[in-house]
């Protein structure tokens, strides 16, 4: 047995289900990313194990069921039962041995089980993830190669990569995530596959890519995998803006390109927000990597040559169209959809700050950012990635100037909950008017006088909605 801690841990953790399986004349064995994360980071606790058998779906429920404080079996179709371990308080997996055949047209397999460990490890992606550790009698079982890769690290399949990508082509973009994930190289022959079979991606559905993508994105080096699926052409299928931005912000000078610069903002941005009461552990900042992933999206059909040099006039709110049509392509939820592109259509919106803000504009800026004021602000930061040290310094303060401010105005008023000097009954019954959108109207006017203005009293904005209702009828 190779002696490593992590290994160690995952046959301590798996006492319990080893006994079982060998007590009913079965195998057992440790499979895929434990075993993978044991070689790369001893210290690390393993806390997802998923196991792999000889034993069919029954056998595995009917083994485990005495053991687990609760079972499924959604997968069982696939081979895969599941449970939650009394000793540990631990979820598992356990799958029976597979093969598997598809069409051409589905990535859809259908399932054989099997009795042989070795064809159910080839059939896996990479051969990092195709190792298996015997928890009934100790032993490593892995691919020619599997830990020369790792050692290497290296992203190599353990059969022909024009197989393995044609039965399931999403594995082409988990090679791009693995590459960002532990920052490997990727062998030529798997980067060829990709670039050749690119366009099977079409048969994936748009929700399994858009979970590949936000785990890339969730990665310490994004910008590994992104280049990998641009240079392959597997973006072209569902990111086709992604390659669009390998364009020169300034071809005379030959400024950084807006791809480079796309991938720099992406890996400025915080994988996880700071822990706070809401979230104790922290949470994904997904929604400003994906903002700073469309952020710029709009220059190419922007770009302009002018005697001053090249412009993007109008990218923000280009961009955010595109965003939102993009993220609907790929089936985000609304509210993400929603969130990134304001923050795509507001990523400029501070640069204006060094023109000199009235405390009416930091309110306006808030209110249009609203519960994505910080993303906002962080994003801001990010998207500075000049190496002109003194602009840098330069940006850095005005947003601590900003922040500070804003800080300050809530400090003397209620930002979050601005409201108008007036409600919407009582302009319905000063206006004598019924519930229509020039209510709506009517309480916009006011809000716009909250902001410029700061509060008034009741009296104050019933005289000022009186003139503007008379002088908005008369124009009409």
């Amino acid at each position: 047995m190779i002696q490593l801690p992590g290994l160690e841990r995952i046959r301590d953790d798996s006492q319990d289900l080893a006994a079982a399986f060998r007590g009913a004349g079965f195998s057992l064995y440790a499979v895929g990313g434990c075993v993978r994360d044991a070689f790369m980071s001893d210290a690390r606790a393993l806390d997802d194990i998923d196991y792999t058998t000889n034993a069919r779906p029954d056998d595995i429920m009917r083994l485990i069921r005495p053991l687990c404080t609760a079972t499924w079996d959604m997968g069982r179709a696939f081979g895969t039962i599941g449970g939650q371990l009394a000793s540990t308080n631990r979820k598992v997996e356990i799958t029976t041995f597979r093969s598997e055949s598809y069409t051409d047209e589905s990535r859809k397999p259908e399932v054989i089980f099997g009795d042989d460990l070795m064809v159910d490890l080839l059939r896996r992606d990479f051969t990092i993830n195709a190792m298996a550790f015997d928890v009934i009698e100790p032993e490593l079982i892995a691919p020619d190669g599997a830990l020369s890769d790792l050692n290497a690290r290296v992203l190599r399949t353990p059969t022909d990569p024009r197989v393995l990508f044609t039965d399931d082509p999403l594995r082409m973009l988990r090679a791009a995530r693995f590459m960002s994930r532990f920052e490997f190289d990727v062998d030529p022959d798997v980067e060829a596959s990709a670039r050749e079979l690119a366009e099977r991606l079409r048969i994936v559905s748009p929700e399994r890519i858009r979970v590949e993508l936000d785990l890339l994105m969730m990665t310490q080096r994004p910008s590994l995998g992104l280049d990998f699926i641009v240079r392959t052409g597997l973006a072209e299928h569902f990111l086709p803006e992604l390659p669009g931005l390998a364009l020169e912000q300034d071809p005379i000078h030959h400024h950084k390109d807006v791809l480079t610069h796309t991938y720099a903002v992406i890996e400025k941005v915080r994988r996880v927000v700071e822990p706070t009461e809401s979230f104790p552990e922290g949470r994904s900042n997904l929604v400003v990597r994906l903002a700073a992933l469309f952020h710029d999206v709009g220059k190419p059909k922007t770009r302009a040559f002018t005697d001053k040099g090249v412009t993007f006039h109008g990218h923000d709110h280009v961009g955010a169209r595109m965003t939102k049509k993009r993220m609907t392509a790929l089936k985000y939820s609304q509210q993400m959809i929603d969130d990134v592109t304001r923050l795509v259509e507001l990523h400029l919106r501070f640069h204006t700050y060094a023109m000199g803000w009235s405390d009416a504009a930091v309110r306006r800026y808030v209110r249009d950012a609203g519960h994505l004021l910080d993303e906002l602000n962080e994003l801001t930061r990010c998207d500075c990635t000049t190496r002109n040290r003194r602009k840098a310094q330069e940006l850095d303060r005005r947003m601590n100037e900003l922040e500070a401010r804003i800080t300050e105005l809530r400090q003397q008023e209620d930002l979050d909950s601005q409201r108008p000097a007036l409600s919407g009954d009582q302009v319905m019954s000063i206006l004598n008017i019924p519930p229509s959108r020039a209510v709506g109207e009517a309480l916009g006017f006011l809000l716009d006088i909250r902001h410029e203005e700061g509060e008034i009293s009741e009296e104050d904005a019933t005289s000022r909605l009186l003139t503007w209702w008379n002088e908005r009828n008369a124009g009409s």
